[in-house]
Parts: structure tokens; C-alpha cells; sequence
């Protein structure tokens, strides 16, 4: 995600570490490569040029902060001007405590159907009640999809076939939930491949006629600049209340995320994030303007780990590292955790300084490549897993066979393992010291992003 937008700005950033002072030379030579860097990305021209008016006008009259040479202070005023763009703070949904009616709207293939059920899964985790409502009438397989992904979700689904006028579903969905006592319907409308009038003449009356509480634009952030003008039309025809951006963690450009909220004056809600129905993050400006201009985003980070561990877990696990008691089923464990986290270079791009860099870049972990290391580590016995020292040439020929690998790829497993208990080791051993901070010399960095080892064929 924004990969070569954040290279961009550490480049131009780097050109003004080690200048003395913030003149008007090197400040407009720093805005000609953010201009580009941002019409490359697909950003709004207006949207740039607003942005870049309002660095300089500020760089150029800003006092330099105590304790904060030029390149951090341009980098530091940057970065409020972006939070600015992407909306300043946190897009709320504010939901009424009795029925609440969530209309999404979009083009075919932006994602509908899936952040439907992934909205519905979270608002569940928020207490609500929501009911799935089939509105794609021209897409036989839409209302399967949704009844599928309603299932995975736990979210009843609505539907009457594609014979009915989408209005009257959106009525009868009504109906249906007030029934059952659930208090939010999410209505899936039909999209198209492109902007036409009678795709907008039907949301007009299914508003009109149903009157829902939000109406939410889901926007395939991949599209670049054609996400920009689908906002302004679909925002001009109904008024949007909000926008979701999927495919966030795609090789997307950024360009959307940084023009919606400019186009339309409505806030980014949510950005999908992957594939599973739990890939649906809050979109907070503050965190993802760091994570554009690589600062990381340590806040979500701690988040995704509460979700991956609990305290009981955390514990047990530093534990059992001091003690050097870490087996091969534990470092199962963690990989399995890493996943739900969103992998190895997902963890990397929210460490302070790693987004965008040549060693995230060349980190390939597909889950794919993720189960060679589980088959392998599954291919050994109880015995083998706790004490690996065990394992000699007979058995790595054995676990190879047994897992599709070879036994090169036994032997790099068996190496990472001892590297990365000797590293979570020292970490665990350095965060357990009072008052002190845990140190990561450069040779234990070399070790951690040299994970990419672990993977065959990687």
C-alpha cells in the first residue's frame, strides 16, 4: 500500500537532511517532487495544488521548532497538511439506537457485496443487529454471494429473487427485520461497469422511497483517478453520506484516499484491507498520513497484536523465551498469529521508518509460502517439535518427503527457528528491565528482515 508514494516523500525528504536552515529555494525544489509524487499517484489536481499552496505558506513562515532541524520540520507540517486532506479525524457512523438503514452504493466490482457482510460483522461486534437485504436484481450470483458471505459473517440475509423492484425489496428487508427484531438493514445495490443514468434513476427512488440512515459510497481504490470521478457522480446524484475504499492493501497508488474526502466533503469510513470479512479497518487520517510518508503506524499495530493475543498468551510466550523453553510448536503458533495480523511485511510497513524501504519490498510471505513452513513443522513428531537439536539427517530427509520440500529447505527452517528465538529472546529479556527501552542492534535487524530465508522458492 502507497509503496512508491511513501519512497517518494523518504527521497525528498532526505534531500533536506543536513541543510542549516528552511529557504524558499529548497522548499519549492521539495513541492515540485511531492507535485509530481501526487499527480503520479493519481491525486486530484485541485486537491495537489491546495496541499502544496498550504506547505508552503506554512514552511515558509514557520519558526523553526526547539529541538526540530528543517527536514523535521517540513516533514512535521507535511504531515499535518495530509491528516488535513484525508479528513483531519476519525469518520464516524453514527448509527440511531432503533432501526437504522445502510444503503451502499457503487460500481460492479468494487466490492459491495463482500464489505457488506464485513460492515455487518463489525457492527455486530458493536452491538447491533443487522439484517443482509439482496437490491442486485441483475446478478443472479450477487444474491448467492451474499448469502455466502452472510453466512461466514453469522448475518441473516434477505432476498426475493431478481423478479422484484429493488425498492420493494428495500421495504419488505424492512419489514423483515422489524419482524425479527434486528435494527440495521444493509441494502447491497446493483452496480454496473460504468455510470449510467438508469443505474443512478434507481438509487434515486430507492432513496427517495426508503429513506435510509446512511448512504455509503464503496470505492475500488485501485482504479486511480476514475475512484475520484465515480465520488463526485455518485455524490452530485445522491449525497453521500461516507465512503469505504477497498483493496487498500493492494499495490494501490493512493491517489484515491487522497482525493475522496477532497471531492466530496464527506468523510472515508472504513478501508478494506484484504480479502477476509475481518479486513475492514476504521480509516483514521492521522495514522495512515504517517504510514503514507513512513512513519509507521504503531497505534494500529498494537491493536492487530491485542486481537492476535490475549494477556494470558503474551505472558506464557515471554515466558517461555526467558526460560528458552520456545519449541517448534510455538513458533507455529506465532506464525499462525503473524497471519492474523496480516503477515510479515504488513507488521513491517507500521514500524516507524520501514514503509516503502527495499527491504518490505522484498519480502514475499504468501500464505501459500506460509504453509511450507507449517507442513514442514507438522511433518515432525511431538519430540522432534520440542527438542529440534534432534533432528538429524534421516529425519530431515523424512519431514522433506513428508511435506513436499527439500532438505535445504528442513535445514533453513531449523536455522530461522534458532534465529528467531534468539532474537524474540533478547527483545523479551530487554522489555522485562524497568525503565529501559529494548534495543535492536544492527545485526539483529539484519536477522529480522531476513524472514524471507524461511520460505522455499522465496
Amino acid at each position: 500500500m502507497f509503496e512508491n508514494l511513501t519512497g517518494r516523500f523518504q527521497a525528498i525528504f532526505s534531500r533536506l537532511t543536513g541543510k542549516s536552515r528552511l529557504d524558499e529555494k529548497s522548499i519549492r525544489e521539495a513541492l515540485r517532487e511531492v507535485r509530481l509524487a501526487f499527480l503520479e499517484a493519481d491525486v486530484n489536481i485541485k486537491a495537489t495544488k491546495e496541499f502544496c499552496q498550504k506547505v508552503e505558506d506554512r514552511a515558509l513562515g514557520a519558526e523553526i521548532l526547539k529541538g526540530l532541524n528543517p527536514a523535521q520540520q517540513v516533514i512535521k507540517i507535511v504531515h499535518e497538511a495530509m491528516i488535513e486532506l484525508l479528513g483531519g479525524k476519525e469518520g464516524q457512523l453514527d448509527l440511531p439506537p432503533g432501526e437504522a438503514r445502510i444503503m451502499l452504493v457503487g460500481l460492479q466490482g468494487s466490492g459491495k457485496t463482500t464489505t457488506a457482510a464485513k460492515l455487518a460483522k463489525k457492527l455486530i461486534a458493536q452491538g447491533r443487529k443487522p439484517l443482509l437485504c439482496a437490491g442486485d436484481i441483475y446478478r443472479p450470483a450477487a444474491i448467492k454471494q451474499l448469502e455466502v458471505v452472510g453466512e461466514k459473517a453469522g448475518v441473516p440475509v434477505f432476498q426475493m429473487g431478481t423478479d422484484v423492484d429493488p425498492v420493494e425489496i428495500a421495504r419488505q428487508g424492512s419489514k423483515k427485520a422489524y419482524k425479527e427484531g434486528l435494527d440495521t438493514i444493509i441494502l447491497d445495490t446493483a452496480g454496473r461497469l460504468h455510470i449510467d443514468d438508469e443505474m443512478m434513476a434507481e438509487v434515486q427512488r430507492i432513496k427517495q422511497s426508503w429513506k435510509p440512515t446512511h448512504i455509503i459510497l464503496v470505492v475500488d481504490s485501485m482504479v486511480g483517478q476514475d475512484a475520484i470521478n465515480q465520488a463526485q457522480h455518485f455524490h452530485e446524484g445522491l449525497g453521500i453520506t461516507g465512503t469505504i475504499l477497498t483493496k487498500l492493501d493492494s499495490d494501490t497508488r493512493g491517489g484515491a484516499a487522497l482525493s475522496i474526502r477532497y471531492v466530496t466533503g464527506r468523510p472515508i469510513l472504513f478501508a478494506g484491507m484484504g480479502e477476509k470479512l475481518d479486513d475492514l479497518e476504521p480509516f483514521f487520517p492521522d495514522r495512515m498520513a504517517s504510514r503514507i510518508l513512513g512513519m509507521g503506524d504503531v497505534l494500529t499495530l498494537i491493536e492487530k497484536a491485542k486481537q492476535a493475543y490475549n494477556e494470558e498468551e503474551a505472558m506464557n510466550l515471554q515466558k517461555k523465551l526467558l526460560d528458552q523453553t520456545f519449541t517448534l510448536d510455538d513458533f507455529l503458533n506465532q506464525i499462525s498469529q503473524v497471519k492474523k495480523m496480516g503477515g510479515i511485511g504488513n507488521i513491517l510497513t507500521l514500524l516507524p521508518g520501514m514503509g516503502g524501504t527495499e527491504a518490505v519490498k522484498n519480502i514475499s510471505m504468501s500464505e501459500d509460502e506460509m504453509k511450507y513452513v507449517e507442513a514442514m513443522i507438522l511433518s515432525m513428531t511431538p519430540e522432534e517439535r520440542s527438542l529440534p537439536h534432534l533432528i538429524n539427517g534421516s529425519r530431515k530427509r523424512r519431514i522433506a518427503m513428508g511435506s513436499g520440500t527439500t532438505v535445504q529447505d528442513v535445514n533453513r527452517l531449523l536455522k530461522q527457528f534458532v534465529q528467531t528465538r534468539q532474537m524474540m529472546s533478547m527483545m523479551a529479556g530487554a522489555g522485562k528491565k524497568k525503565g529501559k527501552k529494548p534495543k535492536m542492534s544492527k545485526k539483529l535487524m539484519k536477522k529480522m528482515m531476513n524472514m524471507r530465508g524461511m520460505f522455499p522458492g522465496v
